[in-house]
């Protein structure tokens, strides 16, 4: 399985933006899929996850804010972002994963791929 991640660029607080990530070379739909990120100089870190039947996770930080989504006919998962914050400020990177036992959504080691990353910067 391929990923590729788009959408990400400089925004101003309080702005959205929507990234997205476009799967190829699997069967998109039986996968659960993960956005994480890399804020500057910190640890990679979970951001929100999608089960193939919809159910949705999110980190503390951006629950309300923050919206994971998916459409199986495009082999796609979204992340539209709103209210963003300085603290936003990471490479977001989306990840896939078979067979992910939901109480182990938030772990990196539980998703097979990755894709490449895509810079989002939130200015104040």
């Amino acid at each position: 399985v391929q990923l590729q991640a788009s959408g990400g660029g400089l925004v101003q607080a309080g702005d959205s933006l929507r990234l997205s990530c476009a799967a190829s070379g699997g069967t998109f739909r039986r996968y659960s899929m993960g956005w994480f990120r890399r804020p500057p100089g910190k640890e990679r870190e979970f951001v929100a996850s999608i089960r193939s039947g919809g159910d949705t996770s999110y980190l503390d930080s951006v629950k309300g804010r923050f919206t994971i989504s998916r459409d199986n006919a495009k082999n796609s998962v979204y992340l539209q972002m709103s209210s963003l914050k300085p603290e936003d400020t990471a490479v977001y990177y989306c990840a896939a994963g078979s067979g992910i036992i939901w109480s182990s959504r938030e772990n990196q080691r539980s998703y097979d791929y990755w894709g490449q990353g895509t810079l989002v910067t939130v200015s104040s």
